[in-house]
């Protein structure tokens, strides 16, 4: 399953490696790419799309 998730406090690269590891957490098999400049985070993952927007709420982020 491939998620398009809108993370609008994303600010720079390193918000993007820390939401990267947060969501490999939780899936460590999960393909992250995370765009600071689009707020745009792309999960091909096999656990629910709950999990990791939980898992970024978790790391002090918001899914928009």
């Amino acid at each position: 399953m491939t998620l398009q998730l809108k993370v609008p406090n994303m600010a720079c690269s390193a918000c993007g490696e820390t939401i990267t590891k947060a969501i490999q957490a939780v899936d460590p098999t999960a393909k992250v790419e995370a765009d600071p400049k689009t707020k745009l985070v792309s999960v091909e993952t096999q656990t629910t799309e709950a999990a990791v927007k939980e898992a970024i709420t978790a790391a002090g982020y918001s899914v928009a």
